[in-house]
């Protein structure tokens, strides 16, 4: 008999995990509570193709990160969605933190990122001239890309395998018994859906759909955080032409300079940690950008900076913790064959997600 999975989600991830399983045969139904792919956490984002420096080595946030780069470069390429290698600097703009240049070389080079540069102020001046530092680390593999872009390839290669988008359906419960499990879903035309194969890409909410799940047991379930991030726009000419980074912080990357496909330059996130689910940018924030970014753009000038807009990280740790990595949570750990949750997907979880998608279709292949 064909197999059956529900996807939860329908975020890059989800929608990477549906295409994978789509292409192997499998009949797939991906359930969305919203009433579009891709609302939340895919589309508030800086939409960095990431090289894989900053993790732990050996963590699945450095191996899937380095090799989802590779796959999402080449993805790109063959399905023709928009992105740009156009490289960043990691600037430091005290001796302190040139020192830290060097470790965070050294612990990109352990996760296989062979390519950074150590470069000096008049080098990295050559290459983005109004950038201010004493040193700086040069990555030719970082990129940028549209989201929403891939999100549409994603979804259209997986629809041309046979699979189907359910939008405004949210799940409600889950029944799991015997291998098999019953998906009922809320909404307008609720449903019991059977599936042998369930993959919780729920994002912010997959803590939430893992509570649903009958004979999961509650240690099972971890308290997921969230850490909002706000975005602000530059008014006028972007000031590079690359990415440019500080030294990274405690919870986050520090306020980084990005530019999106059409040229709008932007600085954030910032890190801030909240209770509820709210995607409103209080305006007064971006008065404590222009200190930050004018340690290494000093050209900034008052009042160029414009809220855009923020996005939210599901986090599995509290303020002042040590980042966690990625939780891919398998039939191994839980016990219920057939069910993978995936829990504090953030950073870098889109350009990791056809390597995410590609470790589930393993770990699905050795337990169903």
């Amino acid at each position: 008999m064909k197999e059956t999975a529900v996807i939860i989600g329908a975020g890059i991830v989800g929608l990477a995990c549906a295409r994978a399983l789509a292409r192997e045969g499998v009949d797939v139904i991906i359930l969305e509570q919203h009433d579009d792919f891709g609302t939340e956490t895919s589309a508030r984002n800086s939409e960095v193709i990431h090289a894989g420096i900053y993790y732990p080595p050996g963590s699945l946030k450095a191996n899937l990160c380095v090799k989802g780069r590779a796959l999402l470069y080449q993805f790109c390429k063959e399905y023709g969605v928009e992105h740009r290698q156009c490289g960043k600097l990691i600037v430091a703009t005290t001796a302190v933190q040139e020192a830290q240049l060097h470790a965070i070389k050294q612990k990109a080079e352990d996760n296989g990122v062979t390519d950074l540069v150590l470069i000096s102020r008049a080098q990295a001046q050559t290459i983005e001239p109004e950038v201010e530092c004493i040193a700086a680390l040069f990555s030719p593999s970082t990129g940028i890309i549209d989201s929403h872009g891939l999100m549409l390839a994603l979804l259209g290669d997986a629809e041309s395998h046979g699979a189907v988008l359910a939008v405004l359906t949210p799940v409600e419960r889950i029944i799991a018994q015997n291998n098999h499990f019953e998906v009922l879903t809320g909404g307008d035309a609720p449903t019991s859906i059977s599936a042998n194969i369930v993959i919780n890409s729920a994002g912010l909410h997959a803590a939430k759909v893992a509570a649903t799940i009958e004979g999961l047991a509650t240690q099972h379930v971890p308290s997921m955080r969230y850490a909002k991030g706000n975005y602000f726009s530059l008014s006028g000419k972007a000031p590079f032409s690359r990415l440019v980074y500080p030294i990274p912080e405690p919870g986050g990357l520090g306020v980084h300079y990005t530019v999106d496909m059409g040229g709008q330059g932007r600085f954030g996130p910032d890190v801030q940690w909240i209770d509820e689910i709210d995607y409103q940018v209080d305006a007064t924030r971006g008065e404590k950008f222009y200190d930050q970014i004018r340690r290494y753009w000093p050209k900034l000038k008052d009042g160029a900076l414009q809220p855009a807009y923020s996005g939210i990280r599901p986090k599995l740790v509290s303020a002042g913790e040590a980042d966690a990595d990625f939780f891919i949570q398998s039939p191994q750990q839980h016990g219920l064959s057939g069910l993978i949750n995936l829990y504090g997907i953030e950073s870098p979880g889109l350009t990791s997600s056809l390597a995410i998608a590609e470790k589930i279709m393993n770990s699905i292949a050795h337990t169903t």
